[in-house]
């Protein structure tokens, strides 16, 4: 995990080596395009953007799809205590392509949702226990204290364009219908190249980041939704400590 000692260029370095991005079919740019570029960053505000500060990056399966995995960065505006929205992307440099969005909500705002919606949310403590996901290029303590805040929340998550992930192949534009995401809730479940890669290209460590978050295991309760996937993998897997099946409701 990057820390506060390396240099901001060399952090800045790590990202822009992120996914190399497959050219977007279309034309290059002309100068009036480029010109009205301009005009528009000079003239116009982007109000709803800027408060899109908060950055992690972590993995999404594909409910439907378990198979189809891919790593998620994540640029989130924190518009309350119990609400953010973010919008995902498929890297980290200025050619990343946007390919989802995912709405986060805390256990309070989870448990006043009717049940039919409910099977649309995923919990997260297992991607915060498992050290999945990592807010990078901030101080270990402030990046514990964002991860602290995000127990027991839950996301939904649509993803509108398979800009290809682990194998599989790339569309040159967003087909077809969204895909709803789910989380990966047991060890073995995510593929482990898929996080080996991410950890070398941007400089993470997942296994020391779920060390350093062992303590929060004590703040978990147990989520709906944890068992959605479970035997929907070819390889084995295994639990992880601290993420719990909440008790399905008793049938009326």
């Amino acid at each position: 995990m990057p820390t506060a000692g390396r240099g901001a260029a060399s952090f800045i370095a790590v990202l822009a080596s992120a996914a190399c991005m497959a050219q977007v079919p279309g034309e290059p740019k002309s100068s009036k395009t480029a010109a009205l570029k301009v005009g528009a960053k000079l003239l116009q505000s982007n109000a709803p953007l800027q408060p899109f500060d908060v950055y992690m990056v972590g993995f999404h399966p594909m409910k439907d799809r378990p198979d189809l995995q891919m790593e998620a960065h994540h640029y989130c505006h924190q518009m309350n205590q119990d609400f953010a929205q973010c919008t995902l992307f498929d890297g980290n440099g200025n050619k990343a392509r946007l390919n989802g969005i995912e709405y986060i909500i805390s256990a309070k705002l989870f448990d006043t949702l009717p049940a039919a919606e409910k099977a649309f949310w995923h919990p997260h403590n297992a991607e915060i226990l498992s050290g999945q996901l990592i807010a990078p290029g901030i101080p270990a303590p402030a990046e514990k204290a964002s991860m602290r805040q995000k127990m027991n929340s839950y996301g939904k998550t649509w993803h509108v364009w398979n800009t290809g992930h682990e194998g599989m192949p790339a569309d040159p534009l967003p087909l077809g219908s969204a895909m709803l995401a789910s989380s990966f809730n047991r060890d073995g479940e995510a593929l482990p190249a898929m996080l080996a890669k991410r950890d070398r290209r941007m400089g993470l460590n997942t296994a020391q980041a779920r060390r350093q978050r062992t303590d929060l295991q004590a703040l978990a309760r147990p989520q709906s939704g944890v068992d959605t996937l479970n035997g929907k993998f070819a390889r084995q897997t295994k639990d992880i400590p601290g993420v719990v099946a909440q008790p399905a409701a008793p049938s009326r």
